[in-house]
């Protein structure tokens, strides 16, 4: 899955840190999510988006999937 998490953090001038303590988890699983070493649950995945301001496909894509 890829995602779009660090550009979307940068146009809303935010750290890492920073949405970690909105969606209510730890600055090293935001990096891992932009990484892409960890798929987030639907729920913290909505609440990414719903912080970043922005739809959730437009924070996460499925890509190369066989169905």
């Amino acid at each position: 899955m890829k995602n779009t998490i660090k550009v979307e953090r940068a146009r809303n001038n935010m750290t890492q840190a920073e949405l970690a303590d909105k969606v209510k988890v730890s600055r090293q699983t935001i990096n891992a999510i932009e990484t892409g070493k960890f798929i987030p649950s639907t729920l913290l995945a909505f609440k990414i988006a719903h912080v970043l301001q922005v739809s959730i496909d437009a924070v996460f894509r499925l890509e190369d999937c066989d169905w």
